[in-house]
């Protein structure tokens, strides 16, 4: 059954926290292992949150995503504050996800009591591994023991929908280690994991440790021997395989993660968060110091425009659009795609999923040129059984997911 219909959302926010107590090894996402600039990048992060309410055009937010970095590096109270302006700002849904990334050794008791009064619903906790050896070489800062407390903790604080971490092919591991990590994961009885590839990113730690020769290099061939454990282990106990990377009980999935990968408008606030509105997309410059020197600059500008003893409210403080006086938005690039990259995009996107092409849904919100070059293109790939078609879709089997990139490149427009 590739019924997707209870899959699609309304509009997601994404928050970006770009801080963490110290950078992992494999991460190359944008953020500072340091909190001095984290008082100055909440008042630009809320000034951000308020200039940018009409970038949905009034659509109801149905999913909140605090990523990062570490977002429970925040206390309750700054995200509390943050929820209250959004809440302000937005249309929010009636029931919408709210979901905080966590790593384990920033969670007690206390704190997560407190995200569930604040109304977050969801967790994403960064476990990565349940032995010690493994997380010594990620360079995590917690410990196999913390993790399971941690999950524990978010129980009695009365989370039901959390999701887990974990990352396969290290060179400290091996098959039965791995097995041995998905034994734990399931005897927790957890809703959702997301299990990613040990990769090498050019700007992380690891990739400079593994050319120096200070630790073991990463063995592809093991990755993919892990990956095969997971999806056969995931599928035996009931999980469904929805995302190259994502697992889930029926209905649990990430709503927040779908609206990507379904083509769902999207907003991101802070430093290299990325939004898309349904034709174009735009990415904030990933700088936290630069991030604040921009809004520092939008303060100065409401004031100057602002009449004197009679302060304006910060949003009619900026000039329309076309006005080159306007103070420049805290973006560095932004696109509008063509049809052909929108195609592209589709096919990138919907083939990581379970669901794949939907070729009636190509054929009716973009065209028969597309569906038709579509369906050409996949023939030879059916037959090379790197594809699989029911009915109106194309999809990937469990196997052929870890290499759903290089099949997508054989359906682009070119």
């Amino acid at each position: 059954m590739r019924d997707f219909s209870y899959f699609c959302t309304m509009a997601g926010i994404y928050i970006h926290i770009p801080f963490c107590k110290s950078k992992c090894a494999y991460c190359g996402f944008y953020s500072l292992p340091s909190f001095k600039l984290k008082d100055r990048f909440l008042e630009a992060l809320k000034k951000e949150i308020a200039m940018r309410k009409d970038y949905l055009n009034g659509e109801a937010i149905n999913t909140i995503y605090f990523g990062g970095g570490t977002p429970s590096l925040l206390s309750i109270n700054e995200i509390g504050e943050l929820l209250h302006l959004i809440n302000d700002a937005y249309s929010i849904g009636k029931k919408p996800e709210i979901t905080l990334e966590a790593n384990p050794d920033t969670l007690s008791l206390e704190y997560l009591e407190g995200l569930r009064q604040l109304g977050v619903n969801r967790l994403s906790i960064g476990i990565q591994s349940f032995f010690d050896n493994d997380l010594k070489y990620l360079s995590r800062r917690h410990d196999s023991q913390h993790a399971l407390q941690c999950i524990n903790w978010a129980k009695h604080a009365g989370f039901s929908n959390i999701s887990i971490d974990l990352i396969y092919g290290l060179p400290t591991s091996n098959a039965e280690q791995w097995n041995r990590n998905l034994d734990l994961f399931f005897a927790l009885d957890l809703p959702h994991l997301s299990a990613y590839a040990l990769t090498l990113e050019p700007n992380a730690i690891l990739t400079k440790q593994i050319e120096l020769g200070k630790v073991l290099p990463v063995n592809e061939e093991d990755a993919l021997r892990d990956y095969e454990i997971l999806c056969k282990r995931a599928i035996e106990k009931g999980y469904l395989h929805y995302e190259i990377s994502n697992f889930c009980r029926p209905g649990m999935h990430s709503k927040h993660n779908a609206s990507y990968w379904f083509g769902t408008p999207y907003i991101g606030f802070g430093p290299s968060a990325h939004s898309f509105d349904g034709a174009s997309r735009q990415w904030n410059i990933s700088s936290v110091e630069r991030y604040c020197e921009v809004f520092a600059a939008a303060s100065r500008h409401c004031e100057e425009r602002s009449n004197p003893g009679n302060k304006l409210p910060f949003l009619d403080c900026f000039v329309p659009r076309n006005d080159a006086k306007r103070v420049q938005e805290p973006v560095s690039e932004n696109e509008r795609l063509t049809p052909e990259q929108q195609y592209n995009e589709y096919v990138m996107l919907r083939l990581r999923t379970h669901w794949g092409i939907d070729l009636k849904w190509l054929k009716r919100e973009m065209g028969e040129r597309f569906s038709s070059y579509c369906e050409q293109h996949a023939q030879p790939l059916i037959a090379q059984d790197r594809l699989s078609q029911t009915r109106e879709f194309l999809y990937l089997t469990d196997k052929q997911m870890l290499f759903a990139d290089g099949v997508a490149e054989e359906l682009f427009w070119e």
